[in-house]
């Protein structure tokens, strides 16, 4: 049984590994957030020391490695600015870490990463859960067998609205988020490389505060894509429903269906780093640029564009 610490346990993504480390059979020996409203310890791991002060919960990990007890793994689900910070504390304590994505904001944080991974001996872990996803490692298969020498024309949307919240919250300052295209598709770019190759182009048509579109070619794929938190961007269909999120992704016009089974993807992300077959610092590499580049390209009105652009 390893002993884990969660950092940011009040976040909106904090229970899906509370949920991983209980059904990987481990446990949870402290936890951190500012925000107290972290009930949902109650459901996992009730005897988890608490804390609200980052000082506090320093000074806990060092009296537990003082009294023989080892911490060895760090998980970390705080605003993407701070994971940077999170990560070199875990790594000083002597654990490993499991970040959530994007894993930094920028590419040069990698490398600094590096650097410390080295030094401290320590492994730091990303959480790439599209990776695991049965229908993308079924599409990832069907992409090396095929071998086709032209490339796929691809189609990626993804609409989820997000109320008047999300601006007040540091999911709504670029600087802390890193903006739409970062909070909300960096997952799919990840993806995206992880299939169909390296980045050849990147153009962006839209980067607004709410919305972002653009075109990547990758090696194998050309790729228009669409993001937005707006609902008025729903489609009518989805409108209808009363639904709150509509994502699609076609492939040469054949709609990728993958709705389903994600429920369990943390943990099997958790197995995979339990057993040193996780995600690391160079597999985040390809989307963490993608995303840099789309936050700071020149906005173009040339080149192919995303359907659901006028």
């Amino acid at each position: 049984m390893k002993n884990f610490a969660l950092i940011g346990a009040a976040g909106y993504i904090a229970p899906r590994h509370l949920k991983a480390i209980k059904e990987t059979n481990n446990q949870l020996i402290a936890a951190l957030d500012k925000f107290d409203s972290v009930g949902i310890l109650d459901s996992y791991f009730p005897n988890a020391n608490f804390f609200v002060e980052f000082e506090r919960f320093d000074r806990h990990i060092e009296k537990l490695k003082r009294a023989g007890v080892s911490l060895d793994y760090v998980s970390i689900c705080t605003p993407n600015y701070l994971h940077d910070a999170h990560i070199r504390m875990a790594l000083r304590r002597g654990a490993d870490a499991i970040c959530e994505k994007p894993l930094v904001l920028n590419p040069w944080n990698v490398e600094a990463l590096k650097d410390i991974e080295k030094e401290s001996g320590q492994k730091i872990h990303t959480i790439l859960q599209l990776r695991l996803h049965p229908s993308i490692i079924a599409l990832k298969n069907k992409v090396a067998a095929e071998h086709k020498k032209e490339k796929y024309e691809v189609d990626l949307t993804y609409i989820t609205s997000r109320g008047k919240w999300y601006d007040v919250s540091w999911k709504g300052n670029e600087s802390k988020s890193g903006g739409i295209a970062t909070n909300i598709g960096v997952h799919f770019y990840d993806m995206l490389s992880w299939i169909f190759g390296d980045v050849q182009e990147n153009i962006v048509h839209v980067r607004e505060k709410n919305k972002a579109a653009g075109y990547l070619e990758f090696n194998n794929a050309r790729v228009r894509w669409f993001l937005s938190i707006d609902e008025n961007d729903l489609p009518e269909f989805i409108k209808e429903k009363e639904q709150r999120t509509f994502r699609s992704i076609t492939i040469d016009a054949q709609e990728l269906e993958f709705s389903a089974g994600f429920t369990d993807l943390h943990t099997k992300s958790y197995k995979q780093i339990l057993k040193g077959n996780g995600f690391g610092l160079e597999d985040s590499e390809k989307s963490i640029n993608i995303v840099h580049d789309i936050r700071n390209l020149t906005i173009s009105t040339a080149g192919v564009k995303h359907p659901f652009l006028k």
